[in-house]
């Protein structure tokens, strides 16, 4: 039962529709690669569309109605779009649900050091990362740093032309023939991921010269540039990236190539798909959240209650405070649980069962189940959804396939699905096929972009 391309539907109208989309989805993935960036980014793109601020309505206790649109921010790291519709809220609402956080290095603590003249920040991985990845490549540095009198500084080294960038280095290959015997898991060390960020020393020709002039060199260019001095890496949060943008990928400009695309394509096209709606007769909820990558842990993970809350508090203002009222609407709620699926890659066939993989550009994909082995941690939705889950694709006209995440036994992963499922609701993984997921320049078919696009929008439409 082989779906077809995608492609193979489009006139030129819809070629400059889906181009339009991809032109937005790349310069986001962009400008945009961090969890805090992503919400900013959002938010504006919401109040654009008319979203109001949920705190401001709960300080005014002002009533929510049909129409109204709201949004609330948690720890500018989660994001929660609602769209209030007709129908009653006890009988549940539409859920887009993506992460935005995505595998990276963060800066530790106390990172900076200075060995053989040059200056360092030490890192831990965030994420399931191949270190041999984040060798000899542009890096650059996102994030804030808050001090204590209460200022945020925002920083992003790297991105513009006339930045410089970084790098971890290498071992050359003429001294590398033990690292090459290695496994690949081992033959670069996670420690060993430290970032050089200088190699000039501060000239002093007095006693006063400092024991590391390269660190002190920098220190004094921290100071300059962003008012902060060594004890201020204590409260930052600084994340090591790939430096430069999304690009169009192929000689006929089919595929992008960009850092981030797990699950940023997914979210991206999640947010742009309810802000494309504007008038809904079933509540649709958009959930972008951090933390996937590492469990969906922590405040601003799925597992919070943010998620619950918020619902709550736009129940109790739309007229419905009881607790019964809040549970009934989660059970009675759908979802599209959106993260990315693993394209099927030919020169890795062996880890696929192409029947059941994901082929790049054949549009959205729906994953009825996730985890590893026997299924182990997975959400495994059941067949009536999926049933109508697929009556809204076809009557939409989105293309649309199956599929697993590789050979039973290859591997496996999981998705914030299972969470929102512990509510009663019924849940099913969807997104976009990936190439190199995990990788620093992961691959996405713009059909597929496109047609998660359409589909997100079908499902709040009608689901």
């Amino acid at each position: 039962m082989e779906r077809p391309c995608a492609w193979k539907r489009y006139d030129d109208a819809e070629v400059a529709k889906l181009e339009q989309l991809c032109a937005d989805y790349r310069a986001f993935i962009s400008e945009n690669k961090t969890e805090r960036e992503c919400v900013t980014a959002s938010v504006a793109l919401a109040e654009a569309a008319g979203y109001e601020n949920l705190d401001q309505v709960i300080t005014e206790n002002r009533a929510l109605k049909p129409g109204d649109k709201v949004y609330a921010v948690n720890h500018n790291k989660t994001l929660m779009l609602v769209n209030l519709g007709a129908a009653a809220l006890e009988q549940g609402v539409n859920i887009l649900g993506a992460h935005i956080d995505s595998p990276r290095l963060d800066i530790k603590q106390n990172p900076l050091y200075e060995a053989g003249d040059m200056a360092y920040l030490d890192t831990h991985y965030y994420g399931g990362v191949k270190a041999y990845h984040w060798v000899a490549t542009p890096l650059a540095i996102h994030g804030v740093v808050c001090k204590k009198d209460g200022a945020t500084i925002a920083v992003c080294v790297g991105e513009d032309a006339s930045d410089p960038v970084f790098c971890v280095s290498d071992l050359l290959i003429h001294l590398a023939g033990d690292q090459m015997k290695k496994p690949a898991a081992e033959a670069v060390d996670h420690e060993n991921l430290d970032v050089i960020v200088g190699g000039r020393p501060v000239v002093i020709e007095d006693d006063e010269a400092p024991k590391e002039p390269v660190k002190q060199m920098l220190l004094d260019l921290l100071a300059q540039k962003y008012g902060i001095d060594e004890e201020d890496f204590l409260s930052a949060e600084l994340e090591v990236v790939p430096a430069g943008a999304a690009r169009d990928m192929g000689f006929d400009r089919s595929m992008i190539l960009g850092y981030g695309q797990d699950d940023r394509v997914c979210a991206y096209t999640s947010l742009a798909a309810q802000l494309a709606v504007p008038e809904v007769e079933r509540t649709s909820v958009c959930l972008l959240v951090d933390k996937e990558e590492i469990g969906s842990v922590g405040a601003t993970g799925m597992t919070s209650r943010f998620f619950e809350n918020t619902m709550a508090e736009i129940l109790a203002l739309a007229g419905l405070e009881s607790p019964l009222a809040l549970r009934r609407c989660l059970a009675n709620s759908r979802m599209l649980s959106s993260d990315v699926s693993a394209g099927f890659d030919q020169l890795y066939a062996d880890r696929f069962e192409k029947k059941n993989a994901a082929i790049m550009g054949r549009g959205l994909c729906f994953n009825k189940f996730t985890g590893a082995r026997g299924k182990s941690g997975s959400n495994d939705a059941d067949a009536e959804y999926l049933a109508l889950v697929r009556d809204i694709m076809d009557e939409a006209g989105v293309a649309f396939q199956t599929c697993e995440l590789g050979r039973i036994g290859a591997g496996g992963g999981g998705t914030i699905a299972y969470i929102l499922a512990e509510y009663g609701m019924q849940v099913i993984d969807s997104g976009v096929a990936v190439l190199s997921m995990h990788s620093l320049w992961e691959v996405t078919n713009k059909a597929d972009v496109y047609e998660a696009y359409k589909g997100y929008q079908a499902f709040i439409k009608r689901a």
